[in-house]
């Protein structure tokens, strides 16, 4: 049953025509991610779904008695209000504390905030924290949360996954955390030139579906260039976590990435770095760091190599920001010595937007600082840089202070890059950046030679570009992870078992856990018999499928034999989406 339904939906700001006649339905139980660039209409869809926006044409309906609730990316919560108050509403404490769903939701999200205080003195991560608690507490047909992980940190991030995963309300997520996405949705929705294109699956079967059509309508060398094929040998060659997609997609994706080059050529990239910093490029020789009264790092030796690539990961507060500061030489350490390689060149991208000449164009304000850049092999112009992190035509010439915040961002991410840096600090780069910009900026970034220091919550984005991760587990000292943020978690976990803190436990999980099947033995191997003769089918549909389309460019001027080519490859295509939907509903009754 569907919830909400969009018949013949438009709606345009001016002449930017966002929805152009979108016709679709949520359906119950359903959760489906939301993405696309920024500015091209996900948080206007997820609006008018919501009735927070009318369209200018078209007819959106909810089923009667529908309780949709709705996380904005910026709140409207009274700064007078308690924080007890405003989450558990008129909930008595014992009311409340005797009901696990409500001790979970509050002690994951609101563990370390006081409830008696105001909102008002809440910092952005808490308050982000609080609205979740006060919208998860309470039952709703329909969640649309968007841009859910801002503010909060990699554990945060991994309870809500898992918590949301076990609800039965269906879900609309926009977020540029590739990471949740494929944690907690079923569905992808690409909102693109006025349309919504859906696919099955979470990130990663949206890139892979988006590569198998960019592989039919490029030519060899196209798709080689292709970054969606890039991303793709990504995910195949990533984490085991990255490879949970029906085995009927396996060999697809294989032959897509066969002639695809690995992501970085390290022993290159680290020869050339070290020939571009010599050995010494950061040392900590017995360092104690302080952030006012508390003691970050207490006497801590460490080595900062050229051509590392290192993720540092911590709760937020850990000092994160503050080790970064002292690296670049903002702040001296309490005690010990910092010893900067004498060929460093520092390029830092801070969580503050950096001061702009608003006066100029955007092209100025970068060819200010270089024309040209090298990047891999090949020479880049300050104009195609700005084309890959979103700057696109008339867009150059924009006056800097017409900038939004977002874009302000990426402007000051391209200024450090093109300064021609040996070292590159980021925190928190993927702040207000979509997932095409991501990819173009993670891009750049394996072809970069230097030393990179990256802080942030975006799982994905930190296995993408970094080989190590570093962590600050607030025993005053550096930990090395050699199982990444997974390994993180596991030692934040152990660690809260150890303290036994009062009220609720809450263990943040790496993944939400897959349910048992609840199948009798019988149901369960009638089901795998079925989902063995989907699979079969769909091999023949696959070869099929291959014979069509070299028929069909064999034909080409053959008019009658294309039309009966092109009716039976729409008739192939219709059954293997069928079988998939099959396959897929079958898969998740197995638990597989």
């Amino acid at each position: 049953m569907n919830l909400v339904n969009l018949e013949a939906v438009s709606l345009a700001y001016g002449p930017n025509v966002l929805l152009d006649g979108v016709s679709l339905g949520v359906t119950a139980g359903e959760r489906i991610g939301v993405v696309g660039r920024n500015g091209g209409g996900k948080t206007s869809l997820i609006s008018v779904i919501s009735g927070a926006l009318k369209p200018d044409a078209g007819r959106v309906t909810h089923t009667r008695g529908t309780r949709i609730a709705v996380l904005t990316q910026h709140d409207d919560l009274d700064p007078a209000t308690a924080v007890q108050d405003l989450v558990l509403t008129d909930r008595a404490e014992h009311e409340w504390a005797g009901q696990a769903r409500v001790r979970e939701i509050v002690g994951a999200l609101l563990g370390g905030v006081d409830l008696t205080a105001a909102v008002g003195t809440l910092s952005g991560g808490e308050r982000r924290r609080a609205a979740l608690a006060r919208l998860l507490i309470d039952e709703h047909d329909l969640i649309v949360l968007d841009e859910p992980t801002n503010h909060l940190d990699i554990e945060a991030i991994a309870w809500l996954a898992a918590h949301l995963t076990q609800l039965k309300s269906a879900l609309l997520v926009v977020t540029h955390d590739r990471w949740f996405l494929d944690a907690v949705t079923v569905r992808t929705w690409e909102v693109v030139d006025g349309q919504v294109q859906r696919y099955e699956g979470g990130y990663a079967a949206y890139v892979l579906a988006k590569a198998e059509r960019a592989r039919q309508a490029a030519s060899a060398e196209e798709r080689r260039q292709n970054l969606m094929r890039k991303e793709l040998a990504w995910l195949r060659r990533g984490p085991p976590a990255r490879t949970s997609k029906p085995k009927f997609r396996i060999e697809a994706a294989q032959a897509l990435i066969a002639n695809e080059p690995p992501v970085r050529e390290k022993v290159e990239l680290v020869k050339f770095a070290t020939a571009r910093l010599g050995r010494t490029v950061y040392d900590l020789e017995d360092v104690t760091l302080k952030a006012g009264d508390t003691t970050i790092l207490d006497h801590c030796t460490w080595h900062f190599g050229p051509g590392d690539r290192i993720g540092l990961i911590g709760v937020n507060g850990s000092g994160k920001t503050t080790l970064l500061r002292l690296l670049g030489g903002t702040i001296p350490p309490a005690a010990g010595r910092l010893v900067t390689g004498k060929t460093v060149r520092l390029a830092y991208l801070s969580q503050e937007l950096a001061e702009l000449d608003p006066s100029r164009r955007v092209l100025e304000s970068v060819e200010e600082i270089r024309r040209v850049i090298r990047v891999g092999k090949r020479d880049w112009t300050a104009s195609q840089m700005l084309e890959r992190l979103g700057f696109r035509g008339e867009a150059q010439w924009k006056m800097v202070g017409d900038l939004s915040g977002g874009e302000r961002r990426r402007l000051q991410l391209l200024r450090r890059l093109m300064d021609d840096p040996n070292v590159l600090m980021l925190d928190e780069p993927t702040n207000d950046l979509d997932i095409e910009t991501l990819t173009e900026l993670e891009d750049m970034l394996d072809g970069w030679p230097g030393t990179l220091i990256v802080v942030s919550h975006d799982r994905y984005f930190l296995e993408r570009v970094t080989d190590v991760c570093v962590a600050l587990l607030g025993d005053r000292r550096l930990s090395m992870l050699p199982g990444g943020v997974d390994e993180y978690l596991e030692r934040r976990a152990a660690a809260a078992e150890r303290a036994e803190p009062p009220g609720p436990r809450v263990v943040a999980e790496a993944a939400p856990a897959v349910p048992a099947s609840g199948l009798s033995g019988k149901d369960e191997r009638e089901a795998r018999k079925e989902l063995a003769r989907i699979e079969r089918r769909l091999g023949k549909i696959s070869a099929r499928e291959g014979e069509l389309h070299a028929a069909l460019a064999a034909g080409a001027d053959d008019y009658e034999r294309l039309i009966a080519l092109d009716g039976e490859l729409k008739e192939l295509l219709g059954e293997r989406d069928s079988l998939e939907a099959e396959w897929l509903e079958l898969a998740e009754r197995l638990g597989d």
